[in-house]
């Protein structure tokens, strides 16, 4: 399959992987930068910025995630649905034939 068709079929989940990351890297960098300091107030940076950015940011990465799934559970439903309306018409012959 192409990539590029691929990238468009799957775009939310393209975008829940690169919020994830993006999540992933704050987390790691607010770290460090606390790690690097002593003081409680040369922290608080770090903790604001990099610990509440990044659990933002991953947030955003799950929900996005999450309606991917939903998404392609609501497809399966749709194509059940299309499915048994093209089944009825024939369902309802046989009974009154």
């Amino acid at each position: 399959m192409d990539i590029g068709k691929w990238l468009r079929l799957q775009w939310d989940r393209v975008l829940a992987w690169m919020f994830v990351a993006a999540g992933a890297i704050a987390l790691i960098a607010g770290w460090v930068g606390v790690s690097g300091s002593a003081y409680a107030a040369g922290q608080l940076p770090y903790i604001i910025s990099g610990g509440i950015g990044g659990i933002f940011l991953l947030g955003v990465g799950a929900t996005l995630w999450l309606s991917a799934d939903l998404r392609d559970e609501w497809r399966k439903l749709d194509s059940i649905e299309d499915a048994l309306r093209e089944e009825r018409p024939a369902a309802d012959e046989v009974a009154v034939g």
